[in-house]
């Protein structure tokens, strides 16, 4: 009675049979960050492989990804002139607005998300308008001025919104906006359950985007809080969710199970720049086996729940999975 498990795991065809978690080139979504200008392409010296791209070289990036089967991005802006409420993002002739139209026009076929956040456009650095009294972002303020920036993303032609500033009511805020401007169709993958994390350092170089004070832990969750991450997630469900989010993933692969337990939503991970970071570097001082420890840790996030994976090592994944 005890030979059959032996038998499945020694027989590579009956393995592929009975696998229970399969990863897939549709799950992933490709992050993108554009800059004004004409043939930029700067590498990130803290994120190997990843880039900041001026528009025209984003463009020609989908259909790269195009052709290894990647047609879902997301995108964020880095302006030329930051100021203290973010007002390029505000703007429908800023960063993000001429990427998405761009993106768009050349590649109609291409799904884009946007991030909508203000620390990449704010000269301090934080996520929304500072309340200088508790010197902590303005929640209410904020909201407003959030209601601004989705108009602009969705008149620009996003396919879905994706808020990462974890103001609360947030999600009410976008929905009712959307909802009565037309754009009632178009949905959001909140980043509900967004950890004050210290996985976050190589993204803040390439979105240029480090708080010029103090840190985000006032309006990010607390690591350590497990039902509070649950009671964030399953909140913005309730408020018009379409897809929930755990950020980061790999540190909290528990959370991302107990999400999914407790919503029928689907539900992302964000495979975060220092988790990437990491295993580049680890890769390239040969210790260990790159690409095995790539899947193997793309596997650890559909096992634990996760239905989509937002990555900066997409186009290494579908490679993987083109070559068998």
């Amino acid at each position: 009675m005890f030979q059959r498990f032996r038998r499945t795991r020694l027989n590579p065809h009956l393995r592929k049979l009975v696998r229970e978690t399969d990863v897939s080139v549709d799950d992933f979504i490709y992050p993108l960050f554009a800059r004004s200008g004409e043939g930029i392409k700067t590498e990130v010296a803290s994120m190997p492989g990843v880039y900041q791209m001026s528009i025209d070289e984003i463009v020609k990036e989908c259909a790269g990804l195009k052709s290894l089967g990647i047609y879902s991005i997301i995108l964020f802006g880095i302006p030329d002139v930051k100021d203290s409420i973010g007002s390029d993002a505000l703007s429908e002739n800023g960063i993000i607005a001429q990427a998405v139209r761009a993106v768009k026009s050349a590649h109609p076929d291409m799904f884009v998300v946007t991030d909508l956040c203000f620390c990449e456009y704010t000269d301090h650095g934080h996520c929304g308008i500072i309340d200088h009294i508790h010197e902590t972002v303005d929640n209410d303020s904020t909201l407003e001025i959030s209601a601004t920036q989705v108009l602009v993303h969705a008149k620009a032609g996003a396919d879905m919104i994706a808020p990462s500033g974890m103001m609360d009511g947030i999600i009410e805020t976008l929905r009712n906006t959307l909802d009565s401007n037309g754009f009632e169709n178009l949905p959001i993958m909140s980043y509900s359950t967004k950890f004050a994390s210290g996985y976050y350092g190589p993204f803040r170089d390439v979105a240029e985007s480090v708080p010029s004070f103090g840190d985000r832990s006032t309006y990010q969750m607390d690591p350590a809080n497990r039902r509070e991450a649950i009671a964030e997630s399953i909140a913005d469900e309730m408020q018009g969710a379409d897809i929930l989010m755990v950020k980061p993933a790999l540190a909290y692969l528990d959370i991302v199970r107990d999400i999914k337990e407790n919503t029928s939503l689907p539900l992302a991970v964000y495979n975060v720049s220092g988790e990437y970071a990491m295993l580049k570097y680890a890769g390239a001082n040969n210790l260990i086996d790159y690409e095995r420890v790539v899947m193997e840790t793309m596997v650890a996030f559909k096992r634990a729940g996760a239905d989509i994976i937002i990555s900066y090592h997409a186009k290494e994944v579908a490679k993987i999975l083109a070559n068998g």
